[in-house]
């Protein structure tokens, strides 16, 4: 490593490691949480940025002994707050490499969203379930912290979409990455065993051809038109989805399914919600938005719906799971004062929560993501 990279980069690393590991328990004021948080934020950018760069410029990730290939197109021009990204992922699935490779590079052509980075990733696998294995989530995560860091992409603004084998997969990852998301669309996919719970905080649409049998995907959808309407109804400020079977079409739309775009583009990321519906999958999740799971609760098909108002968090529903992490700062509610969070009328915790650096460190370290890193938390039985 050159003396730059030691001196610039590496030593104030180190030593903010050490300030953390030193005075993490200390509680901060309102102001110095925040001022904390962008030196954080900014000593992550040094230490990760020589790294990023370098998958950026050779289109390629590599996580274990699997390595994620993509390619991307810019479109329009960045927006002030940062570009719009788009992943969009190809068909195929259980195929030989020649076909999944003839797929991935289709997908690279296929749409062209105004004002962003549109990338088309290559499945690291051949097999059916090339886009819901669990090793996926973490690519993505890594392609979004490195759009942030090398081509400064809106945050906020994260959208996924896939077709045929890459539908199945936005079905089953819009709801167990929602909160990195703004918006997903499904084109022409089957949900397998899927939950929809997840979705409350996203846009949601679905596009299939009106004679896509295969897998009864035109049925299905319409299965997941009346779900989602229902949820839509129990909850009128979320679930916001679209569903549309396209007249006279099988499983190739013709790009009718481009219409998507502008739906998605609606929708801008909060990744603060007033509630939160969090349906564990088979792939599981230590945290979703300002929700966690202590490290000996993180359960397949646990659930929980709890809603923020003021200064109160309520739990509403508590299933497969006996604790729970409420994450907070103050985007939520003012941590000078106190703080209760209940479950059925019965208080679980009522008082003052402490800023702390240890906090605001571990959860950025822990998603890479500013917008979902907290200041403060509370665990409780529940």
């Amino acid at each position: 490593m050159n003396k730059y990279l030691v001196h610039r980069i590496l030593i104030p690393f180190l030593l903010g490691l050490i300030l953390v590991s030193i005075v993490g328990g200390a509680v901060l004021t309102r102001q110095s949480a925040s001022l904390a948080l962008k030196d954080l934020a900014q000593k992550k950018r040094q230490a990760l940025q020589a790294g990023l760069e370098e998958e950026w410029s050779t289109k390629s990730v590599k996580i274990g002994d699997k390595v994620m290939k993509f390619d991307y197109r810019t479109f329009g021009e960045k927006p002030a707050a940062g570009w719009d990204f788009y992943i969009s992922m190809h068909g195929g699935g259980g195929a030989p490499a020649h076909v999944n490779e003839s797929q991935w590079r289709n997908q690279i052509r296929l749409y062209q969203p105004p004002n962003s980075i549109y990338l088309a990733p290559r499945a690291p696998t051949n097999t059916w379930n090339l886009w819901h294995q669990s090793h996926i989530d973490g690519f993505f995560e890594r392609l979004i912290l490195g759009a942030v860091m090398v081509k400064g992409i809106n945050l906020d603004r994260v959208y996924i979409m896939g077709y045929s084998a890459g539908g199945d997969g936005v079905y089953q990852l819009a709801p167990r990455m929602a909160d990195r998301l703004a918006a997903a669309s499904m084109m022409a996919g089957h949900p397998n065993n899927a939950s929809p719970l997840g979705l409350r905080n996203i846009g949601f649409t679905i596009h299939v051809g009106e004679l896509d049998g295969g897998y009864k995907r035109n049925k299905v959808a319409m299965d997941w038109r009346m779900k989602l309407a229902a949820l839509r109804k129990g909850d009128p400020n979320g679930y916001a989805h679209k569903v549309k079977l396209h007249k006279g079409m099988g499983h190739w739309m013709k790009l009718r399914d481009a219409e998507a775009i502008d739906w998605m583009s609606m929708f801008t990321r909060n990744p603060v919600p007033k509630r939160v519906v969090w349906k564990q999958a088979g792939v599981t999740k230590p945290a979703f938005y300002w929700l966690a799971a202590p490290k000996d609760h993180v359960k397949a098909g646990a659930s929980v719906i709890a809603e923020r108002e003021g200064q109160v968090i309520r739990i509403l529903e508590a299933h497969g799971t006996e604790k729970l992490t409420v994450l907070l700062d103050d985007r939520m509610l003012d941590l000078d004062k106190e703080v209760t969070i209940s479950r059925d009328g019965q208080i679980l915790f009522r008082g003052r929560v402490e800023r702390k650096l240890e906090t605001l460190s571990r959860t950025l370290n822990e998603r890479h993501d500013p917008r979902l890193s907290f200041s403060a938390e509370v665990t409780v039985d529940i």
